[in-house]
């Protein structure tokens, strides 16, 4: 089982900036891709960030250009560098990764979600 521990999310205003972390622990012989989703009160979960295990990245269309999603995989963990926030970056954001453990299983495993709010 893998074990995924999000943090940095809280209140900000807006036009400031907050980075997340996701670390990753448990049976990980390797990971692939790694991601953001969140999910504002009412709506369903989106597409933030995604990076791959060869570090192309994707992003939604609403963060392109103020937010950054990077990778350490000696710390198995994915940040999201999130700036200029929006009131309609307000949500709850969850850490995605695909790993595989020793025997080649593969894992799609979701964090708890930490809460980003941006204020006026």
């Amino acid at each position: 089982q893998v074990q995924l521990v999000e943090s940095g999310g809280g209140l900000v205003q807006a036009g400031g900036s907050l980075r997340l972390s996701c670390a990753a622990s448990g049976s990980i012989l390797s990971m692939d891709y790694m991601g953001w989703y969140r999910q504002a009160p009412g709506k369903q979960r989106e597409l933030v960030a995604l990076i791959t295990s060869d570090g192309s990245t994707r992003y939604g269309s609403s963060v392109m250009g103020r937010f950054t999603i990077s990778r350490d995989n000696a710390k198995n963990t994915v940040y999201l560098q999130m700036n200029s926030l929006k009131l309609e970056d307000t949500g709850v954001y969850y850490c995605n990764l695909y790993s595989y453990d020793t025997t080649r299983t593969g894992y799609d495993s979701w964090g708890r979600g930490t809460p980003v709010t941006v204020s006026s």
